[in-house]
C-alpha cells in the first residue's frame, strides 16, 4: 500500500485517469480551460480538491495544504503564463515541481502535467 500511495501522490495532479482506480474519468470534450490566475483563485477557493484519499486546498496566497493517504501535503504555488506551477512534499517526501494545464468541467477540476503534455489528474471540488 505504502508504495501505491506514494505513487499517487507522486503523481498528484498528474496521473492518468485510467491508469489508478480512484481516477474520476470524465469525457474531455466537457473540459474548458483556465487560463488566468483570478479565474483559477475563484474557482479552487469555492471548496476542497479531492479524490479517493485525497483531500487539499489551493489557497490563494501560493500555498498547498492537506492530507493524502494518512500524511500531510504541503507545498507552494503560483501562476506562470498561464498554467499551474506547483511545487509539494507528501509526508517528509519531496514530490517536485511541475507546471500544469488546469480545466474545469461541473466541479471537477483536470490537472494535466507538463503544461498540458503529460498526465492528468480529476479532482471534484467539494
Amino acid at each position: 500500500m505504502i508504495r501505491s500511495s506514494f505513487a499517487a501522490i507522486a503523481m498528484l495532479f498528474s496521473t492518468s485517469a485510467g491508469a489508478e482506480p480512484w481516477a474520476m474519468v470524465a469525457d474531455a470534450s466537457s473540459f474548458q480551460p483556465v487560463t488566468e490566475r483570478d479565474q483559477f483563485v475563484e474557482i479552487v477557493t469555492q471548496g476542497t480538491l479531492s479524490r479517493f484519499g485525497i483531500k487539499l486546498n489551493v489557497l490563494p496566497d501560493g500555498r498547498i495544504d492537506g492530507r493524502a493517504f494518512g500524511r500531510d501535503v504541503s507545498g507552494a504555488w503560483d501562476w506562470r503564463d498561464g498554467y499551474f506551477c506547483r511545487d509539494l512534499s507528501w509526508g517528509a517526501r519531496e514530490i517536485g515541481a511541475n507546471c500544469q494545464e488546469v480545466k474545469i468541467s461541473g466541479s471537477t477540476l483536470r490537472f494535466t502535467s507538463d503544461e498540458g503534455t503529460g498526465r492528468y489528474a480529476d479532482l471534484r471540488l467539494r
